[in-house]
């Protein structure tokens, strides 16, 4: 018999559709039946059991996270957000999903980054908005600008019957197997773009990282030889290399038109603070101006915030890198 995985009925959300796709990528549940019940006589019987039943158990393989006593994290360094049902299969069986969608074996050198980034960029916000973990701390009773109706969480939720449609058994069950798909190509994609955009930039900027006291002594300017989406990347080596904080500039080529940019790093992953910023002088000031400014050629700006600035050569780009090492 094929085996079951047991959620519950009623309304559905994102966290469960997610987890029971997830669970079907996995060799012992790829041909699964989903359950959808509240009964603790049927779900008892069940092969796997996601967000229902009020327990906590991985080796009975019964995965809620409702329970008052519930307070599991991803771990890893994630430790803001408490796990919803989808948190929970992907701790436990993320690795082994990933390695069969990617083809990779189990002990492919590049698994484990990719399941801690597919974690950060998809399944913890799946966590956060179920557990109602908001983004930012905001002052209580503070309002929204505006509706959002876009995530994911909220377009699994648009499948649910509205209140003046049919709601049986039949029909729920049916629409929850549409979120099931329309999470599932969501965490395609998420996976697709760390393994074939994010990943492949790892390279070039532990490259340039090992480089960077040939640009500066110092070892605060880095130089990438290649452009890639960068930070993520830098963040996280510098902790494997025991030098958080250390780079506070990085120059790379523009690839719109190849002339250069020197862009300040922020103090962490979203901050829009700088750990040091381009010279108050040179702040929104252009081109000739600024070279007769700062006294360094091929000047193209700065912008106002300090956060960013361009020269017509990779020379002239290090070159303000240095000298903003110097000035205010």
């Amino acid at each position: 018999m094929a085996p079951k995985i047991g959620t519950h009925s009623g309304t559905f959300h994102c966290d469960e559709a997610l987890g029971c796709w997830m669970l079907r990528q996995t060799p012992r549940f790829k041909d699964a039946e989903i359950v959808r019940t509240r009964d603790p006589e049927v779900l008892k019987e069940l092969d796997i059991v996601i967000d229902v039943g009020g327990e906590y158990d991985a080796e009975r393989l019964r995965f809620d996270h409702h329970q008052r006593s519930f307070e599991t994290k991803f771990g890893h360094g994630f430790e803001t957000t408490r796990l919803s049902s989808a948190g929970l299969v992907y701790k436990h069986f993320g690795r082994e999903i990933l390695a069969g969608l990617l083809g990779w074996p189990l002990d492919h050198p590049d698994l484990e980054t990719v399941y801690l980034q597919v974690y950060r960029g998809f399944v913890e916000a799946v966590d956060a908005v179920d557990n109602g973990v908001g983004q930012y701390d905001v002052p209580p009773g503070t309002a929204p600008k505006y509706v959002n109706n876009t995530t994911l969480s909220s377009r699994v939720g648009s499948l649910n019957p509205r209140w003046n449609q049919p709601s049986d058994d039949e029909t729920l069950y049916q629409q929850f197997l549409k979120a099931v798909e329309l999470t599932g190509g969501e965490f395609r994609a998420a996976v697709d773009w760390v393994v074939e955009g994010w990943l492949p930039g790892r390279r070039p900027v532990a490259e340039a990282l090992a480089r960077r006291h040939e640009v500066h002594p110092s070892g605060k300017v880095v130089l990438l030889t290649e452009y890639c989406p960068w930070k993520d990347h830098l963040y996280d080596l510098e902790k494997e290399g025991g030098f958080v904080g250390d780079v506070l500039f990085v120059v790379y080529q523009d690839d719109r038109d190849k002339s250069y940019r020197v862009q300040a790093v922020s103090v962490g992953p979203g901050s829009f603070e700088n750990r040091r910023s381009l010279p108050s002088a040179w702040r929104g000031v252009r081109d000739e101006a600024l070279s007769e400014l700062s006294g360094i050629p091929g000047c193209v700006f700065v912008h106002a915030g300090g956060f960013i600035g361009g020269n017509k050569s990779q020379e002239g780009a290090l070159e303000m890198a240095r000298r903003a090492l110097e000035m205010d």
